[in-house]
């Protein structure tokens, strides 16, 4: 072809072309060329879209190829769509090359015959695969529910045992408590001839013990009040002793039947989830996923632990009733008779409780006298205060306008913002007033601190005044009061 021959004549062949001359000079000429739009110097160029014209520099002919002179004329080479053919038909064989080869093409239909041909085959194998899976499940799921319904029946008659044993030992434990109770009533009623005068004494130390601050004084009221304790509890010890024993078993009796009631109440509701478990099939309603339970273990007990257990609550129980009929053999063969003179303690008492008031009426009196006398310099104080205050916040007029002065005549033109003595008095004005305000303000921090103490002071008289009028109360009122009806001939039955 035309544009063939021009590259042969070149030198060129299908090499790219080269802005340089055969003789080596540099000769720039403008040659129309079409140029591809995705163009890639690796691969045969194919123009299919656009074309451009471009300036290229092509070397000069300085010898003659086949019959050709040289000649210093640019080349033009033809535009390969519309084409200088003188046949029509090969204006649009353009391609140079083709992008594959036959072989290529061949070799591409065979990798894919191939991988297609694999494919099937692991598909088949993968298919025979997972039926043989499939069955191997079927059977071991099968089994593994089998030997976990029998596990669950295992469990259930276990779990039947332990409750009837559990249920007979709490039945046994009833009987021993109520029978120990009905010996702590007789042993609580030999008690109740002296629980009146105790209870009142004990009553008239907590109304005592109601006062506050510096008042709990332990005063000679509040010894005899303690001596009079002291002689009754010497005079009931025994049968304290013994009812507190009878208190301390009958507390033991119900903690180990609460372990037994709780211990029976959970073995049901097992026995109860256990059936159910055991009557679940493939085939049951309301059966559900539990995504990741599996993997969540909430058991706290083994096996054998779980049996330990439950015997160690049986033996326990079986303990506390062997325990409770020896206190009742001891607590219904206790019979005590007391018998004592209160006069005397309660004269004494009576006495001291009439002295303490009397001092505390007069605490009281002088208490009152310096709390007026505070509370008028308090007044006096805040109304020093105010004054302290207003005076600082007068102070402040007079350094804004100092500050404005200094501030406008900052404003003055060139060589006018002199530093004259009005520039000084103002700047050492805005000093002192700063000196005086904060005087003022150290004045005033000390009034206030002084305030704040005088404040504490009224506080702490106004707080012990509240306590010496709550204990004056409580004395003449409550203690005096709960005394008048005091039982000073107790007969004590049992």
């Amino acid at each position: 072809m035309y544009i063939e021959n021009h590259l042969d004549i070149l030198g060129m062949g299908r090499r790219q072309l080269q802005p340089w001359s055969v003789s080596g000079k540099y000769t720039p000429h403008s040659v129309s060329l079409p140029i591809r739009a995705n163009y890639r110097c690796i691969t045969p160029w194919r123009p299919n879209t656009g074309y451009e014209n471009i300036q290229i520099t092509p070397f000069r002919i300085t010898k003659s190829f086949n019959g050709l002179d040289s000649c210093n004329q640019p080349l033009k080479f033809p535009n390969l769509v519309t084409g200088l053919h003188k046949n029509p038909a090969h204006a649009f064989q353009t391609a140079l090359y083709t992008r594959y080869t036959p072989s290529e093409w061949i070799q591409k239909q065979i990798k894919y015959y191939n991988e297609a041909d694999s494919n099937r085959h692991y598909s088949e194998r993968l298919r025979n695969d997972t039926v043989r899976v499939i069955r191997d499940a079927d059977e071991k799921i099968q089994q593994w529910q089998f030997d976990t319904g029998r596990k669950i029946g295992e469990r259930i008659s276990d779990v039947t045992f332990w409750r009837n044993e559990v249920s007979s030992e709490l039945e046994r434990l009833y009987q021993e408590t109520e029978r120990l109770q009905n010996s702590k009533c007789v042993v609580e009623k030999a008690v109740q001839d002296l629980e009146g005068p105790i209870h009142l004494t004990e009553e008239c130390l907590y109304q005592r013990e109601a006062r506050k601050g510096t008042e709990l004084v332990h005063d000679d009221s509040e010894k005899c009040l303690l001596r009079e304790v002291e002689i009754l509890q010497i005079n009931k010890k025994k049968l304290e002793s013994c009812l507190d024993q009878c208190k301390d078993q009958l507390r033991t009796c119900r903690a180990s039947q609460n372990q037994l009631e709780l211990d029976l109440k959970n073995k049901e509701n097992a026995l109860g989830i256990d059936m159910l478990c055991h009557q679940l099939s493939n085939h049951s309603q309301g059966l559900q996923y539990y995504a990741g339970i599996e993997k969540y273990d909430p058991c706290v007990s083994e096996q054998q632990n779980w049996a330990e257990a439950t015997n160690q609550i049986i033996q326990r129980s079986q303990v506390e009733r062997n325990n409770s009929r020896q206190l009742r053999t001891t607590a219904e063969a206790l019979v005590t008779k007391v018998a004592q003179e209160l006069w005397e303690t309660w004269s004494n008492t009576n006495n001291a409780l009439d002295q303490r008031s009397s001092e505390l009426l007069e605490a009281k009196n002088k208490l009152q006298q310096n709390l007026q006398k505070v509370q008028q310099e308090i007044f006096d104080t805040e109304k020093n205060l105010e004054l302290t205050r207003k005076a600082i916040a007068d102070k402040r007029y007079a350094l804004k306008v100092a500050h404005t002065r200094l501030e406008a005549r900052m404003h003055r033109p060139d060589f006018e913002l002199c530093r004259d003595h009005v520039q000084s008095s103002l700047q050492k004005e805005i000093e002192n007033i700063n000196y005086q305000v904060e005087r003022m303000y150290k004045a005033l921090k000390e009034v206030e601190n002084q305030h704040q103490r005088l404040l504490r002071t009224r506080n702490a008289l106004e707080q012990d005044l509240a306590l010496k009028i709550d204990a004056l109360y409580i004395d003449e009122e409550k203690v005096s009061g709960l005394r008048r009806s005091y039982p000073v001939n107790v007969m004590f039955r049992f």
